[in-house]
């Protein structure tokens, strides 16, 4: 097999990570449910969701994961993830942090897993899954892990959509003969600003809501309980 024209430089994959280290650790942080987390958890949740999507990307590609061959992912996703810790303790409004990275993070990682998969070969659609897998399986880990409801955690999150659109035109504009780089930042773009209208106008799926009212309705006990 030829080697691949185009690798994803260590410095993006590492923003990638180190931002996702961040907003896993300041989400974390700021978790006020059943469960509240010491700075152990805080510190792993913060680097699953750093190294999560590129674990996630590697597997589905069948590749070695980049991210365990240099100790700079996991030291990265570790300091960002105390960073984050850190940041908690100074913001008393985390909620438009945690958002804001988290609109970046969900672009970088679907961008990079989109663009990895086109140039390894996959067509269009396979490509486009590889990326919105990559995108979104860190946030995924995270509830899963913190034993909370998948997806439901922020109303108007429309994650796998946003992710979905950025790296189809990513995938489209390369099709399109558009340098892979550019098609890149473009797919990044789109993916943030689906992700922050549907935050700002509190946009999501009906199912999505539906599931998240009934959420609530049971934490404020406004849903009786029928005993046998």
């Amino acid at each position: 097999m030829n080697e691949p024209l185009f690798v994803i430089p260590l410095w993006a994959d590492l923003t990638a990570v180190g931002l996702g280290g961040i907003q896993g650790a300041l989400f974390a942080s700021g978790f006020r449910g059943e469960r509240r987390l010491d700075m152990l958890g805080v510190a792993i949740i913060g680097i699953v969701v750093g190294m999560g999507g590129g674990l996630i990307r590697d597997l589905l590609l069948n590749v070695t994961p980049t991210t365990l061959q240099s100790n700079w992912y996991l030291l990265t996703a570790t300091g960002a993830a105390l960073f984050g810790m850190l940041l908690a303790g100074l913001f008393q409004r985390l909620n438009a942090v945690i958002v804001g990275l988290d609109a970046l993070v969900i672009g970088l990682f679907g961008a990079f897993g989109t663009s990895k998969a086109l140039v390894l070969g996959l067509p269009l659609v396979p490509a486009v899954f590889v990326g919105v897998c990559s995108a979104v399986g860190g946030g995924i880990l995270r509830d899963m892990i913190m034993g909370l409801p998948v997806a439901i955690m922020h109303v108007g999150s429309l994650y796998a959509v946003a992710a979905g659109a950025g790296c189809l035109v990513l995938a489209s504009a390369h099709e399109l003969g558009v340098d892979i780089v550019v098609a890149a930042v473009i797919g990044i773009a789109v993916t943030a600003v689906i992700r922050l209208l549907a935050v700002i106008f509190d946009i999501s799926l009906p199912e999505q809501r539906a599931l998240y009212r009934r959420k609530v309705a049971v934490e404020t006990s406004t849903i009786p309980i029928v005993k046998p």
